[in-house]
């Protein structure tokens, strides 16, 4: 049953924790009120505080460019009060959007738009909500909202492009108009697309590594092979290096040579972490017995290849991967 609400001090308690420890309430009976600034706009999220607002879902919904959480001065202009206190009683400059989940709550606890200050015995009548939207982050072993019956598992992931329908409103904004076959004017319908090069780069780093580093696929390695000279002292060691990565320049393809003076295990450690697709091993050993050694990173598996054939065999291994 709905209480009477009351304003009480909460002095320097700013976060969730800091407040449920203090009032002795559980998360899931506060309502957190975020202020975002959408394309500049502020506007507020009610959420339970227990849960996280999904930025993505409340980008889509104000079909925004840019989108970011309202600075100190701003919440201070806004609200009166610092950060860590706001609330959505009295808020009656800016939009309140809230979570569905809000709907069921009562005698709940708000930040009072005043430093120090909560507001407990909070229910819906007592502030406006302009409409209410599912903005939540799901979580990990809720119910499925379309079975009803399973339940969610979490995965990582990483957002290599995106879309947004932008609609009308920026091309009314800025008057870009077309004629229409009727001779109407009409605003172009506008989308916004993008794709992260470094982020599909950090997609197959994901995908594609070991417990020793990366492994590059070759569409996309920064170089394809990788030519290790284990000892730059050796004029031979140098010769036979140089003469290899010429040939494989010359045949197209891009090559990045060790010329440390590094141990050879450094050297090879260095070589899985980075993760090119193939390497070429030049060392005393192999020399004596006029072999170079050639290694695939996918499963480090090795081929021993006579000194005059190596930028062929290496050439034909990188072919096959």
């Amino acid at each position: 049953e709905p209480r009477t609400k009351e304003l009480v001090f909460t002095p320097g308690m700013k976060t969730i924790e800091e407040v449920t420890s203090f009032l002795k309430q559980p998360a899931e009976k506060l309502v957190k009120t975020m202020i975002y600034l959408a394309d500049a706009k502020p506007v507020a999220v009610l959420i339970r505080g227990d849960r996280t607002i999904n930025e993505t879902k409340l980008k889509n919904h104000l079909r925004c460019l840019e989108l970011e959480m309202a600075d100190p001065s701003t919440i201070m202009r806004l609200t009166g009060a610092q950060v860590g206190f706001t609330g959505p009683i009295g808020l009656d400059n800016v939009p309140i959007i809230a979570d569905p989940e809000i709907k069921s709550m009562v005698n709940f606890v708000v930040g009072a738009n005043k430093d120090d200050s909560h507001i407990i015995n909070v229910n819906l009548d007592d502030f406006r909500i302009d409409e209410y939207v599912e903005l939540r982050r799901a979580e990990a072993g809720e119910v499925c909202p379309r079975c009803g019956t399973g339940h969610l598992e979490a995965y990582s992931g990483i957002e290599v492009g995106n879309l947004f329908m932008l609609g009308t409103k920026y091309s009314e904004a800025l008057g870009a108009y077309f004629v229409d076959k009727d001779g109407q004017e009409r605003p172009f319908v506008m989308g916004s697309y993008g794709i992260g090069i470094t982020r599909t780069a950090q997609a197959a780093v994901e995908a594609f590594h070991d417990d020793k580093g990366i492994i590059w696929p070759k569409a996309i390695a920064p170089y394809d092979l990788h030519i290790i000279p284990l000892n730059m002292e050796n004029d031979q060691h140098k010769q036979i290096a140089f003469s290899v990565m010429e040939k494989l320049e010359n045949a197209g393809y891009s090559v990045i040579l060790d010329d440390r003076n590094e141990r050879p295990g450094v050297k090879f450690n260095d070589a899985d972490l980075i993760g090119m697709p193939v390497r070429i091993a030049i060392g005393d050993k192999g020399l004596k017995e006029g072999i170079v050694e050639i290694v695939r990173r996918k499963d480090l598996s090795v081929e021993k290849v006579p000194i005059d054939n190596t930028a062929e065999k290496a050439i034909e291994i990188f072919k096959e991967l």
